[in-house]
């Protein structure tokens, strides 16, 4: 049974940097997908960065560009996400996915999603 387990959250000022890992257990072959989402209370889930394994090309949303980073660390069957320059805006859950399948419209859109973790926390303050 595929599961994502999700760490690194955690409190920090404004401008500071948290770096997420997703670690996958179970996956009988790579993941076509992988990506990051986030939702704080009351908005709606947000894709945050996707990556398409394969050939690692990358997708973010504008929101975040220039400061968050997606990557993985095959050997380590790990996904990551590396945050830089935190806002108070970014303090929300945030969660890794995972599909094997095509994405039919876009990459950070969670319905193209079918395993997820938990997640873990992240709170910025000003």
């Amino acid at each position: 049974q595929v599961q994502l387990v999700e760490s690194g959250g955690g409190s920090v000022q404004a401008g500071g940097s948290l770096r997420l890992s997703c670690a996958v257990f179970g996956a009988s072959y790579p993941f076509y997908y992988m990506s990051w989402f986030r939702q704080a209370p009351g908005k709606e889930r947000e894709g945050v960065a996707a990556l398409k394994i394969v050939d690692g090309r990358t997708y973010y949303a504008d929101s975040v560009k220039g400061r968050f980073t997606i990557s993985q660390d095959n050997a380590k069957n790990t996904l990551y996400l590396q945050m830089n320059g935190l806002k108070p805006e970014d303090t929300a859950m945030y969660r890794c996915a995972a599909t094997y399948g095509l994405i039919r419209t876009a990459p950070l859109l969670d319905a193209e999603y079918n395993y997820w973790g938990q997640g873990t926390q992240v709170t910025v303050s000003s």
